[in-house]
C-alpha cells in the first residue's frame, strides 16, 4: 500500500489501521527483492528491515517502501472457506440413520463415505471427518450386524445339539415304556 496509488495519506483513514504480522511479512519480503535487484544499498536496506519488522500502522509499511517501484503493502486477502463436500454430508446422514431405520442405510453410508474421501482429497473440500464418521458407522453396523448373525447361529446350533443329545421315545398310547412306574390304580 502506498500513498498515492487510490490510499489515504499517512496521517489518517487506512493509513492508521494497524499492521498484522503477516503485513510485516510482505513488506520485509518486497525490501529483500528491492535489495537483490540493487535498488537498495545494503545500509538502507538494513535500516528499513528494522522499520519494517517494528512498525505498527500501515502508514509506517508505507515510509519504507512508498519510493520503490510498484510498492503496495495493503492486508492480506483472505480465502473464503472451502465448501463443504455434499458426499460427506450424505454419508454422516446415513450413518446416523442406521439408527431409526436399521440396515437399510449402511451401505449408502460406507459407499459415499469412501466416495467423499476421495472428492475431498481431489478438491480440497471441507467436511473429511462427516465422512469419517459415516464410514465408522457404517462399517461398525456390519461388524455388529455380522456378530449378531454369528451369535443366532451358535445358539442356534447350541440349541439343536442340546435338544439332540434327549433320547426322544414315541410309545404307543397302550404301551408304557420299560422305565416307566406303574400307573396308579384307578
Amino acid at each position: 500500500m502506498a500513498v498515492g496509488q487510490g490510499y489515504p495519506a499517512p496521517g489518517g483513514g487506512r493509513g492508521q489501521m494497524r499492521a498484522a504480522d503477516a503485513d510485516r511479512d510482505r513488506a520485509v519480503n518486497y525490501l529483500s527483492s528491492a535489495y537483490t535487484e540493487g535498488r537498495l544499498a545494503k545500509d538502507e536496506y538494513d535500516s528499513r528491515l528494522e522499520v519494517a519488522l517494528s512498525a505498527r500502522t500501515y502508514a509506517d509499511l508505507d515510509q519504507v517502501v512508498t519510493d520503490l517501484p510498484g510498492a503496495r503493502v495493503g492486508p492480506v486477502p483472505r480465502r473464503a472457506p472451502s465448501p463443504t463436500n455434499g458426499l460427506a454430508i450424505a454419508s454422516l446422514a446415513c450413518g446416523v440413520a442406521q439408527f431409526v431405520f436399521g440396515p437399510l442405510p449402511t451401505i449408502p453410508a460406507i459407499v459415499l463415505g469412501h466416495v467423499a474421501r476421495h472428492q475431498i482429497k481431489r478438491t480440497g473440500e471441507q467436511g473429511a471427518g462427516m465422512a469419517l464418521a459415516g464410514l465408522l458407522l457404517g462399517w461398525a453396523a456390519v461388524a455388529l450386524g455380522i456378530l449378531a448373525i454369528l451369535g443366532l447361529t451358535l445358539l442356534v446350533v447350541t440349541h439343536a445339539s442340546h435338544a439332540g443329545s434327549i433320547p426322544h421315545v414315541n410309545v404307543h398310547p397302550g404301551l408304557r415304556p420299560l422305565h416307566a412306574p406303574p400307573p396308579p390304580p384307578p
